[in-house]
């Protein structure tokens, strides 16, 4: 299953998840840190859902309430 997620309250504009029997295909993301997210992206391909969850939620960038990881974890858990 392949979706896309808008996150709020960050510089990222969209992600496009790709997930297979509970395992992270594949991650896209538009906008924000490059270089971050491409290395996020990279990690998290293989990784099961409910780990790439548990470990992102609640990151914060800052002083914003939220951060990519956190909301990378939100959009994860609308497939769960």
């Amino acid at each position: 299953m392949t979706f896309q997620y808008t996150p709020r309250g960050v510089c990222s504009r969209k992600f496009t998840i790709e997930v297979e029997d509970g395992i992270i295909r594949s991650l896209d993301v538009e906008g924000g840190c490059s270089g971050n997210l491409q290395g996020l992206s990279a990690l998290m391909k293989g990784m099961k859902v409910e780990e790439a969850i548990q470990r992102m939620e609640g990151i914060r960038c800052g002083m914003k309430a939220t951060s990519c990881p956190d909301q990378i974890a939100q959009a994860l858990k609308t497939c769960v």
